[in-house]
């Protein structure tokens, strides 16, 4: 008898598909995810035998879940080419190099090792949005699948091709020392390689691949990668520091003090130097982005806009691709170059070649060039634990409650509250530019906290105390992943 299908409705994220392997999904629940996916590609395109770019992650257990995946989408009559072992970019960039019609990376990115999880898209450059995701989960559990005969190739050495499309658009003519940290994720085979092609001089840390992660989850959030490669830049004086997550899409970056610099001040920089090569141009970033962006000097002598949007690479991308804006930002460490930079979709080794040409471009160090950025007082992204089926009721009520205050100006530490922004949880904003952002996560069962200050540490700390007693006083949230 085969085996029973398995699969927790609660791991159609918002943009992507991510579950605990074996405990909420099995194989026949993978299979069946392949045929809801391989149905939906054969809807959008209508074609009869879509091709599709696979690729898997390195954990123990991705390439057993792209076997699965696989047979679900041939069974529809979907035709794969297969790349391999990849970075997710590196299967983004094979849709548009290969010409396909659709892509599925199986990845959990930067998740504890168990989960596991495929990263989809039709449209090129883009992944699913909230409304293909609820197509898809729909067609899943339903099992409304369409039948049809696919076959499968194998796509061999196409990790060539993608490490040659950066390295020959982006040599650099400084000698950049950088320190190349992957957690010994999947992209410590990729970053080094293509850095030292640009011209970097390149120090690794944990690029060797382990799917135990022995050290710390490959996260360019996570404190513990981020002082290792602190460590690393400090010792071997290096110029930067960069450290990848465990699918490459993002990048985390250190400066030559050993000092973590937030990425949306990181996307600030690039912006700037940007804006003066490609003036009028337009700028993506995501709620949880410092208020810096809207009031800089630079990128409005330039003539250029930022659009504050929601949270998430799917929902980023998707905004730079419909207002055609030359770049998007996201505080998580996703940046999404869009032509002639890139496809428009996050690629975090090619953000680090935006910073490797930022340096390239003056003759200071890079703390020397943050030093110049207006000083803020932000806090890490925060994550206190709040039920799946609860966070987005909880975010709603947290909504009302905030703009009662609003409207009652209610003064919070001094200040009244002068902007609300809803278009992805709350971010509400102080005359003095202070603000703080509540939203709920999309990927796991938490809410997200973000507060900033451009005036004290102590202000931004009392924003957070604000936020931290209405969360308490719902009863929902649980233990914060990492607190102030």
């Amino acid at each position: 008898m085969s085996e029973k299908i398995k699969i927790d409705p609660y791991g159609f994220r918002e943009y992507d598909a991510r579950w605990l392997y074996e405990k909420d999904i099995n194989d026949e629940g993978i299979a069946n995810l392949g045929k809801g996916l391989g149905t939906q590609i054969k809807k959008h395109t209508k074609k009869k035998n879509p091709r599709i770019i696979v690729g898997h992650d390195y954990r123990s257990y991705s390439e057993k879940i792209k076997t699965a995946l696989k047979r679900g989408l041939i069974s529809t009559g979907c035709n794969i080419e297969d790349i391999g072992l990849s970075l997710s970019p590196m299967v983004y960039f094979a849709q548009f190099n290969l010409n396909a019609d659709a892509v599925a990376m199986v990845t959990a990115s930067h998740n504890e090792n168990g989960w596991t999880g495929v990263k989809m898209g039709i449209v090129k450059g883009l992944t699913h949005a909230p409304e293909e995701m609820r197509e898809l989960k729909e067609i899943t559990l339903n099992q409304d699948f369409s039948e049809g005969k696919g076959n499968e190739k194998k796509i061999k050495n196409f990790d060539k091709i993608y490490k040659n499309d950066l390295i020959s658009k982006n040599k650099l003519n400084k000698n950049l020392k950088a320190v190349v940290a992957c957690g010994n994720g999947t992209a410590g085979i990729f970053a080094p390689d293509i850095l030292r092609g640009i011209g970097c001089e390149v120090i690794e840390l944990d690029c060797n691949l382990d799917w135990n992660f022995p050290k710390y989850n490959p996260n360019p959030e996570d404190l513990e990668m981020l002082h290792a490669i602190a460590k690393s830049v400090k010792d071997n004086d290096a110029d930067i520091g960069f450290g990848f997550d465990g699918d490459g899409d993002r990048v985390g970056v250190i400066d030559n003090n050993g000092n973590e610099i937030f990425s949306d001040k990181i996307g600030l920089l690039i912006a700037r130097n940007l804006s003066k090569k490609y003036k009028n141009s337009k700028f993506i970033v995501d709620v949880k982005s410092t208020s810096l962006y809207s009031k800089d000097q630079i990128l409005k002598e330039n003539n250029c806009k930022t659009i504050y949007w929601k949270t998430g690479h799917s929902h980023i991308k998707r905004k730079v691709n419909t207002e055609n804006a030359l770049a998007g930002f996201e505080k998580s460490g996703h940046f999404f170059f869009n032509k002639p930079l890139g496809f428009g979709y996050d690629d975090g080794i090619n953000s680090a070649i935006q910073v490797c040409h930022l340096l390239d471009n003056q003759n200071k160090n890079i703390s020397e060039i943050i030093y110049e950025l207006p000083k803020t007082y932000q806090t890490p992204t925060m994550a206190p634990f709040c039920k799946d089926e609860e966070k987005y009721i909880v975010v709603e009520d947290l909504v009302k409650q905030i703009k009662n205050l609003q409207e009652n100006k209610t003064v919070i530490d001094g200040q009244v509250i002068n902007e609300i922004l809803t278009v992805n949880g709350i971010r509400f904003s102080f005359e003095d530019g202070s603000w703080g952002l509540i939203r709920a996560s999309s990927n796991k069962p938490s809410l997200v906290i973000v507060t900033e200050s451009p005036t004290s540490d102590e202000r931004k700390k009392k924003i957070f105390d604000f936020i931290d007693d209405l969360l308490q006083k719902t009863g929902k949230v649980g233990e914060y992943d990492q607190k102030i």
